[in-house]
């Protein structure tokens, strides 16, 4: 991976491009539901704006009030960044796509977020997602050794991750071989893009997903 300092334009640039073709969502498109369970794609982009706007001292604030409850503090935080109608939403992501300010995380899993959540809102909005290889596989080389903010390391333990469209090749074990976007999804708990990849390992890798095939 680049230098970590250097992320930060990789994060500025997929902000906005999530931002660009997100442009001209309807009503009715904001509400699809996202890859992310409960969540709506508007939600989805609400949470990225509000991880883009607290810093260490009011994430630290937050997890108190909620009483050490991860979860509804994202969701505390997401809800504060929706506005009144999904126009303001939307101009609150926009106006926060180069943004520095971070929650006590790497930046690697800033960037992270953002591919992950952004396929999380495109791919049920059928908005195919041309990331730059190079990116995703930073993002891929991060989580493949990281559980971190998600339980990715673990999923794929004693598998052979192996890219078709990029150099990653990383583990050992049954292989599972995919585009380097379906792996980062996968790795990170998406099933829906388990149909995406091949291999003897895939149906190790849905095992551990609890997810059984339609």
């Amino acid at each position: 991976m680049s230098g970590r300092a250097d992320l930060w334009p990789l994060i500025h640039r997929e902000r906005e491009a999530l931002a660009a073709d997100l442009a001209e969502l309807t009503e009715e498109q904001w509400e699809t539901p996202s890859l992310c369970e409960g969540l709506t794609v508007r939600q989805v982009l609400a949470h990225l704006t509000a991880a883009a706007s607290l810093n260490g001292l009011r994430w630290f604030a937050g997890v108190v009030r909620c009483r050490f409850d991860f979860d509804a503090q994202v969701v505390m935080r997401l809800t504060e960044q929706m506005g009144d109608s999904a126009a303001e939403t939307f101009a609150r992501f926009q106006a926060v796509t180069t943004s520095t300010t971070t929650p006590p995380l790497p930046k690697p899993a800033i960037l992270g977020e953002v591919i992950v959540h952004g396929e999380d809102i495109r791919r049920p909005l059928g908005i195919a997602s041309d990331r730059p290889i190079d990116t995703l596989t930073a993002v891929a080389e991060y989580y493949k050794g990281s559980d971190q903010v998600v339980v990715a390391k673990s999923r794929v333990e004693g598998l052979r991750l192996k890219a078709t469209d990029g150099p990653l090749d990383t583990g050992t074990g049954p292989e599972v071989s995919g585009p380097t976007l379906a792996l980062i999804m996968a790795m990170t708990g998406r099933s829906a893009h388990l149909d995406d990849l091949t291999g003897d390992g895939v149906a190790a890798l849905r095992e551990r997903m609890g997810d059984r095939p339609g």
